[in-house]
């Protein structure tokens, strides 16, 4: 096969520019990719494509600039159109009971398999329930909780980031806590109730 004549070909100092934004975005792309899609497979196929964009457009930003909030807003949009893209899946709580066919109640039971100290058990666990509360919140809450409460964006950024309205921002981020609250208030129960 031949390769295109109007294909893009690039330079050293394009390519070098282009690794440098990966060295210094690829771990919070990664992050965010992960905390969204809840697995390793879908946030590397995240950050991948969100750095693949960043690569066909790389002529046209400047890479000294702060592109966060850019690829932040490339990987929402990615992960938005792979949940578009999938069948649709009915999240269920771990914490509810399974209902039978006969009409009874099942309390499901996860084991733990970690073993060593008590703090890198209840570590992993916490860390683990968490993940599962934020993959159970709607993508947009999701979206919301991650730019604020782990990236550290102000409600204008997330607003622009997100495409949406501040007010938007603020009502989706309040129910998100809520949401969140609700599901891990058990993990710290004296932090977590005066939440607002």
């Amino acid at each position: 096969m031949t390769r295109s004549k109007t294909s893009p070909r690039y330079s050293r100092d394009e390519i070098a520019a282009f690794e440098a934004l990966v060295a210094r975005y690829g771990q919070r792309v990664y992050t965010m990719a992960y905390r969204m899609a809840g697995n390793d497979a879908d946030a590397k196929d995240l950050a991948q494509e969100a750095f693949l964009r960043v690569f066909r457009a790389l002529r046209s930003i400047d890479p000294s600039s702060h592109l966060d909030s850019w690829l932040y807003r490339i990987v929402t949009n990615l992960f938005i159109d792979m949940l578009r893209r999938r069948p649709r899946v009915r999240i269920e709580s771990l914490d509810e009971p399974v209902r039978t066919q006969r009409g009874g109640d099942v309390v499901r039971e996860i084991a733990d398999d970690h073993a060593g100290p008590e703090a890198g058990v209840v570590d992993a666990q916490m860390e683990s329930e968490i993940q599962y509360a934020l993959v159970a919140l709607h993508p947009d809450l999701r979206a919301v909780v991650m730019l604020s409460d782990i990236e550290g964006y102000a409600y204008e950024e997330i607003a622009e980031t997100l495409g949406v309205p501040v007010g938007t921002v603020k009502s989706r981020l309040h129910r998100a806590r809520k949401t969140l609250q609700a599901r891990l208030g058990h993990l710290a129960p004296d932090r977590l109730r005066n939440i607002p």
